[in-house]
């Protein structure tokens, strides 16, 4: 939730492209030259070819005497040019802020004082604001959150973000808690996530069926959707809801098995393995191949494949008849 804007001929682009950084990671080549060109007073244009960055950073100008050198830009006056944009901008968001206070202080005092809990439940409507939400309530976090993830591989994106938010819960000491499902023990991306967040206090384990995406901080605040879009989301503040919320999560929790330890299924019979016999349950309840892709967080064409696997195991020609042979042939009568 972090652009390069100019413009030039296609001889700059190609340099830059060529020699990208920005003046903060300034080269090894670069600081050489430029030190070398601080300490001599002018450097020549050809030595400068492995660095174009202090051309590009104007920390070299031209030698107005002699059009084969080059003199350095004091380190202070190049430090004075990059600095004034960055004052100008926090003075600027400073004004801002006084500006946004006196437009809000007449409401300060109106307030809802008859009522007990103020902002119980509160709709967060698009994605910008249930991240800034979100953000506020992680920055406010200091003992525990815990979090419910449905779902199968969640993707590079989501994983970054999902890696930037929990990095900086737990660098403060923050404990993590969090639930998957079984789908994500094939996923490189999630345990790659997990054992670079194993670092801090954080536990993850994973189950075959999850409830919704939920997300609690320190026992006090809840996340929960409120579309399948996941454009709105309610914010919960009322305590019995937080509660509940945090009882359903223990329950899960107890169920659930630590992410890198191997999971304790017993053998089913004829090599039926236990995310099939899931899907044998489902299929029996009467789920579609859609509804029952969804619950336990796989795509539909692997569910599909899932079935059609259960069928050729089975003897069965139709969907009809493999729910009676799933019935008939006990694999869900075995506990897990």
């Amino acid at each position: 939730m972090f652009r390069n804007m100019g413009g030039g001929d296609m001889a700059t682009t190609d340099t830059k492209q060529a020699h990208p950084h920005g003046i903060t990671e300034l080269c090894r080549a670069g600081r050489h030259l430029y030190a070398s060109a601080l300490r001599s007073g002018r450097i020549l244009r050809t030595e400068v070819a492995p660095a174009p960055c202090l051309m590009d950073f104007a920390l070299l100008h031209p030698d107005p005497d002699d059009a084969d050198w080059l003199r350095p830009v004091p380190p202070s006056a190049a430090l004075a040019q990059r600095l004034h944009p960055l004052e100008r901008e926090i003075q600027e968001r400073r004004r801002r802020s006084v500006e946004l206070t006196d437009s809000f202080e007449p409401f300060m005092d109106i307030s809802a004082q008859d009522s007990p809990i103020t902002h119980a439940i509160t709709v967060l409507e698009g994605n910008n604001r249930i991240n800034a939400a979100l953000d506020l309530a992680t920055a406010e976090c200091r003992v525990e959150v815990l979090t419910v993830q449905p779902g199968g591989d969640r993707g590079e994106d989501r994983l970054r973000e999902g890696l930037e938010r929990g990095l900086s819960v737990v660098d403060r000491g923050v404990g993590m808690r969090t639930l998957y499902q079984h789908t994500v023990r094939h996923s490189q991306g999630t345990l790659a996530y997990a054992e670079r967040m194993a670092e801090g206090k954080v536990e993850i384990r994973t189950l075959e069926e999850l409830i919704e995406r939920l997300i609690v901080f320190d026992r006090t605040v809840a996340f929960i959707p409120a579309q399948d879009d996941d454009q709105v989301a309610l914010e919960l503040r009322h305590p019995g809801l937080v509660d509940y919320l945090v009882k359903v999560f223990e329950q899960l929790w107890n169920r659930a098995y630590p992410l890198l330890e191997e999971l304790p299924y017993n053998p089913a019979p004829k090599g039926i393995s236990g995310v099939q016999r899931s899907i044998a349950q489902l299929l029996v309840e009467g789920h579609v191949d859609e509804a029952i892709a969804r619950r336990l967080g796989m795509n539909v064409r692997t569910c599909r494949a899932h079935v059609a696997k259960l069928s050729a195991i089975l003897g069965s020609s139709s969907r009809a008849q493999l729910g009676y042979l799933i019935a008939r042939s006990g694999i869900l009568e075995q506990d897990l």
